[in-house]
């Protein structure tokens, strides 16, 4: 399913729905350049509470991604990481480069 974009105020949300994998790269892509090229996003969190699994396709796209915002000073949080998604963003050591909520 392809992600929502939400936007309140400074903060826009990327609502990930279902597994977050290849399948899912294009759909990423073009929702989250909505979130940078939105002049009054400054913040953005990428929500996972609707997600079960991730891959390693996926953490991909979340570097790109940071990289991205970084590039526009835009920050960028991870949030609602439930138990299998917290494991596998902890074993890429992904609670060291972003920040985790």
């Amino acid at each position: 399913m392809k992600p929502v974009v939400k936007v309140e105020g400074n903060i826009g949300r990327l609502v990930l729905v279902g597994q977050f994998d290849f399948n899912m790269h294009k759909d990423f892509r073009q929702t989250s350049q909505e979130l940078l090229d939105h002049p009054a996003v400054m913040q953005i969190l990428v929500d996972f509470d609707q997600v079960p699994f991730l891959d390693s396709s996926a953490l991909g796209m979340l570097l790109l991604l940071k990289e991205r915002a970084t590039l526009q000073k835009k920050t960028l949080a991870l949030v609602n990481c439930h138990d299998t998604v917290q494991q596998v963003l902890e074993i890429a050591c992904f609670n060291k480069m972003f920040d985790i909520q």
